[in-house]
């Protein structure tokens, strides 16, 4: 098991302010080998965290990848777990950043939304240029669910968690921030 670095030792999370934001959990993409944690762990771990957000009626949001097209590639659906319900918000991106030309951030300040929850598929893909997004650009606090989340390659895993998202938010557990919610 991985074990990141950590901005702060404890972590609190408000839930009127705070979105999870769960990135490519699609039949395609989970199916694939993943390390350090397979795909449906990663699944396991994103719907706990989006079943807290729900309980404490703080937004959750589903980023499904869109190839485009009359005819998607097979099995580019979301994973039956992680289907919008109720208030979730559903996105459609085309690129690996759940901003770019989705209006995903007029959809958040609109729910006065400040800090966001990160989870997904790939860590040093989506995730992470997502979360320089959210970060750089936007100025969002960010928690980066490091169990939630997992790569094509363990070393970029690692590297990720250990170097890059230190410096764009707070790294943490799923636990972390069930029990911060």
């Amino acid at each position: 098991m991985t074990v990141g670095c950590r901005v702060m030792p404890h972590i609190v999370i408000d839930p009127r302010r705070t979105a999870l934001i769960a990135i490519d959990l699609q039949v395609r993409i989970v199916g694939m080998e993943t390390k350090p944690y397979g795909g449906a762990d990663v699944v396991r771990q994103s719907m706990r965290l989006a079943d807290a957000f729900r309980e404490h009626q703080a937004q959750v949001v589903i980023v499904q990848h869109d190839w485009g097209g009359e005819r998607p590639p097979a099995a580019s659906e979301l994973v039956d777990e992680m289907l919008p319900r109720g208030t979730d918000l559903l996105v459609a991106k085309k690129s690996q950043d759940a901003f770019e030309r989705t209006g995903l951030h007029g959809d958040l300040r609109e729910r006065g939304v400040t800090a966001l929850v990160l989870a997904g598929i790939a860590t040093d893909g989506a995730v992470e240029i997502t979360a320089r997004t959210a970060a750089g650009t936007y100025g969002y606090e960010l928690f980066l669910v490091e169990d939630a989340m997992t790569a094509f390659d363990p070393v970029a895993h690692d590297l990720t968690v250990g170097k890059s998202f230190p410096a764009l938010g707070t790294v943490c557990t799923t636990d972390e921030v069930v029990e911060a919610l």
